[in-house]
């Protein structure tokens, strides 16, 4: 039996960047569910459509800066920014250009997960590399990428690996090995595998050309004790060792669950599903037990996880077809909006679901929202008349989505897990809304607003959205029926965008 055209809209929302297009589904139409599935794994891609940009500063050349002058390493670290903020708005440019949303939805996952940030690193080169690492294995086989991930240069400095020697042993890597990459945190490791792991990831490093190398003279050749087995351990033997843990495949398959369907993974069939991918380690065969599952394909998990900045802002801009002229403004609206790509705030990535809704950020999903609704609106009714009377309501409307606005976003984020309050009980606290800066919840937001008029969108893209009625057009951008908060937008898509149900998947 085919897909629902429901069921095609949550696959394709939850596996792309929070809504699909009308093409996406419409390449669809017909098709059995699991034909689908495996539809998407087939599109997946190793390489970007977009190129890399060009270095200022390529690897090896930090080398040089001892012999520099003050003036010529304060120059070398502007390039290295430029370069930096360069690699970000690529991404960026790669999640709004890709034929394969579900590509950069992984590679996003992994960057989450194996955490580095330029911060730390310091080399965007490095961090382009990390990228293309998780791309070509983005649904490949995770005991592979975990091997490729442990020696790849920007975690080896991100985890201080690099400078992990016999002599003084650094257990960063080691610990988030164990805690965050394989294991799980507090399960089935202790202080002294931490400290025997460390220990066999001396001598790690990597040339100047980013080439990883094993340095004998830094490396811990004892015999350590880890997980109870004995030897001269070197950082291969402990991933293999860390491998054989039937805990690994139940953390990497929560993970996936948390990503793909629920902030709550069903412990039962975390088991069946973990049982299956500890044989081999392929991930697609659970990618696709995961997104065929009774409990993905739930009507009650429709609507019960919030977008990420990302999903926010690159699916707002793919339904639309739209392409702001300089990239860099969707970084900045990442940022603004929490979701810094290649600048996680910690170790532990971005923690996502309702925080992506604080009182910081819900501001500033609402003002990047609402200044795409007006830009809809000049495409509607262009003229200086019109622009000036958007711009008097923009500036009135900054920074205040509304307490209702909020309220209601966050019960239907309850209502779409099941979670509805008891009767009796008092709905969660909602957070107040005030002391957010307007001019800070609102420049990139502004800054889009201003590059989105119809010159920068694809027309014949909107002319599709156009010819729907509100209820077909609320069908393709909501995963539950409207709020119907009070909204001011012209237009029925602005309408359905400001909506609080828009800002969940």
């Amino acid at each position: 039996m085919a897909a629902s055209p429901t069921e095609l809209r949550h696959l394709l929302a939850r596996t792309g960047f929070g809504v699909p297009t009308p093409a996406e589904i419409d390449a669809f139409q017909g098709v059995e569910y699991a034909v689908a599935v495996d539809r998407i794994f087939d599109g997946v891609a190793r390489q970007p459509a977009t190129a890399v940009p060009d270095w200022n500063v390529p690897l090896g050349a930090a080398a040089q800066a001892r012999g520099m002058t003050r003036e010529e390493r304060q120059q070398l670290q502007r390039m290295r920014g430029q370069d930096g903020n360069n690699l970000k708005a690529w991404w960026w440019g790669e999640m709004l250009a890709t034929a394969t949303p579900f590509t950069e939805h992984m590679v996003l996952f992994w960057h989450n997960h194996f955490t580095s940030s330029l911060r730390k690193v310091k080399a965007p080169p490095l961090l382009a590399t990390q990228n293309a690492l998780f791309r070509a294995h983005a649904t490949d086989n995770f005991a592979t990428l975990l091997r490729a991930a442990a020696k790849d240069p920007a975690m080896l400095v991100y985890l201080d690996n690099n400078l992990n020697r016999a002599a003084a042993p650094n257990e960063n890597f080691a610990r988030e090995l164990l805690e965050l990459f394989t294991l799980g945190e507090g399960q089935g490791y202790t202080e002294l595998d931490i400290r025997e792991a460390a220990r066999a990831f001396t001598g790690w490093r990597f040339r100047p050309d980013g080439t990883f190398i094993g340095d004998a003279r830094t490396q811990d050749n004892g015999i350590k004790t880890f997980f109870g087995e004995r030897g001269n351990f070197n950082g291969d033997d402990i991933l293999d060792i860390v491998l054989k843990q039937p805990r690994v495949a139940e953390h990497i398959t929560e993970r996936l669950w948390r990503e793909f369907i629920s902030d709550a993974p069903d412990p039962a069939a975390v088991k069946r599903l973990a049982a299956g991918f500890r044989r081999d380690y392929e991930i697609k065969p659970l990618l696709r037990g995961l997104l065929t599952s009774d409990a993905f394909r739930d009507t009650a998990v429709r609507g019960g996880m919030v977008k990420s900045p990302v999903d926010l802002v690159i699916g707002t801009l793919r339904l639309l077809g739209a392409t702001p002229r300089e990239p860099r403004v969707m970084a900045a609206l990442g940022r603004n909006l929490g979701q810094d790509l290649f600048d996680p705030p910690n170790v532990k990535g971005w923690p996502g679901g309702v925080e992506w809704v604080d009182t910081a950020n819900l501001p500033a999903r609402h003002a990047f929202l609402f200044s795409t609704a007006e830009a809809l609106a000049l495409i509607e009714e262009p003229g200086a008349a019109r622009q000036q009377q958007l711009a008097q309501r923009q500036q009135a409307a900054r920074g205040q989505p509304g307490a209702a606005a909020a309220e209601a976003l966050r019960r239907r984020q309850l209502l779409g897990q099941g979670q509805a309050p008891a009767p009796g009980m008092a709905e969660p606290p909602v957070p107040p809304l005030q002391g957010v800066p307007p001019a800070a919840a609102n420049r990139p937001g502004a800054m889009l607003q201003a590059q989105m008029n119809p010159r920068n969108l694809d027309i014949t893209e909107y002319r599709i959205l156009r010819g729907l009625d509100e209820a077909q057009l609320a069908a393709l951008v909501l995963p539950l029926p409207p709020v119907g908060a009070e909204v001011e937008a012209t237009t029925a898509l602005g309408r359905l965008l400001l909506d609080p149900a828009y800002q969940l998947k």
